[in-house]
C-alpha cells in the first residue's frame, strides 16, 4: 500500500467523522423524523442508499412499499443541509455519465456510418454537468416528510 493510498484513506475516514459528527449535532437541536423519498430510478435509488449509509443513516421501506420508496429517519436539517445538496451533485454527474454512455453504445451499435451520425454524442465533461444536466432538487424525487410521532 502507497503513501498516496493511505493518506487517501485517512482523509476519506476524516471527512465520514465530520459528516457523522454534523449528524449528531443537528440531531440535538432539530430531532429526527420519518422521512420518504420516491426516487426515479434504480441508479438513483443505489446512490442514494449508499450516500445514507455512508451519513451513517439507515434507510428502510415498510411492508408494501414500491422498491423506489426510501425511508429515512434524519433531521430536516441535516437533510436540508447536507443529504440533499451531496445527493443533487452526485446525482447530477451520475446522470451526465449514464447520458454518455447510453449515447456511445448506441452510437456503436448503429451498423452505418449515416445511422452514427444520428448519435452524435456532445462533447461535456461531468465537471459542466450542473449546465448539462439542469438544476436538481428536492423535485427530482418526490418527498414526503411527517414526524415519527404521528
Amino acid at each position: 500500500m502507497g503513501a498516496g493510498t493511505a493518506g487517501e484513506r485517512l482523509a476519506a475516514e476524516a471527512a465520514l467523522r465530520r459528516v457523522r459528527a454534523r449528524v449528531e449535532e443537528l440531531a440535538r437541536h432539530d430531532p429526527p423524523i420519518e422521512q420518504q423519498f420516491s426516487l426515479p430510478d434504480q441508479w438513483s435509488r443505489h446512490l442514494f442508499l449508499a450516500l445514507c449509509r455512508r451519513c451513517g443513516l439507515r434507510p428502510f421501506r415498510y411492508h408494501r412499499q414500491r422498491r423506489n420508496t426510501v425511508m429515512i429517519r434524519a433531521s430536516r436539517g441535516f437533510v436540508d443541509k447536507v443529504l440533499l445538496p451531496e445527493f443533487t451533485e452526485l446525482e447530477r454527474a451520475l446522470q451526465v455519465y449514464l447520458h454518455e454512455l447510453t449515447l456511445r453504445v448506441a452510437r456503436r451499435s448503429m451498423t452505418t456510418p449515416a445511422m452514427r451520425r444520428t448519435f452524435q454524442m456532445p462533447c461535456r465533461r461531468t465537471d459542466q454537468a450542473g449546465s448539462f444536466a439542469g438544476e436538481l432538487s428536492r423535485s427530482a424525487f418526490q418527498f414526503h416528510g411527517s414526524s415519527m410521532c404521528s
